[in-house]
């Protein structure tokens, strides 16, 4: 299944939109995947997504392979504010937002396993219009 969320990057002083892709299912059992040129802090957010989602009460979808891809594929994607779009996209990959509109929202946070996520510097975004982006 595949569910769409959409977060935002800096890259010099502009900021761009990046569209989070997560397909569950798609690849080998137990592969997790964030494709898109991501840096180390976004291919290390998996143990942060499944300790967040387990804290949550949402389940992490084990025995299938995850594939995260962050579009556009071109520009480098640095630091852990991925981490709450690309969980969203999974708890939506699961049925949880069906029938929900998200494609409104731009979504940054870093998620940690005590809260649901600490808002990183950028704040959460809500409502942030693409016409606002240079």
């Amino acid at each position: 299944m595949l569910f769409k969320t959409q977060s935002a990057s800096v890259y010099g002083i502009d900021a761009y939109l990046v569209e989070v892709e997560v397909d569950v299912g798609s690849v080998r059992m137990q592969d997790f995947n964030v494709v898109g040129l991501p840096d180390n802090a976004v291919k290390e957010s998996r143990e942060r997504i499944k300790s967040a989602l387990r804290n949550c009460g949402f389940e992490f979808p084990h025995g299938q392979g995850v594939t995260i891809n962050l579009a556009p594929a071109d520009v480098r994607k640095e630091g852990s504010a991925f981490d709450l779009p690309m969980a969203l996209g999974l708890v939506g990959c699961m049925g949880h937002f069906f029938g929900k509109q998200l494609n409104q929202c731009r979504f940054l946070g870093e998620l940690s396993s005590m809260e649901v996520f600490d808002l990183c510097a950028a704040h959460f975004l809500q409502r942030w219009p693409p016409a606002n982006l240079a």
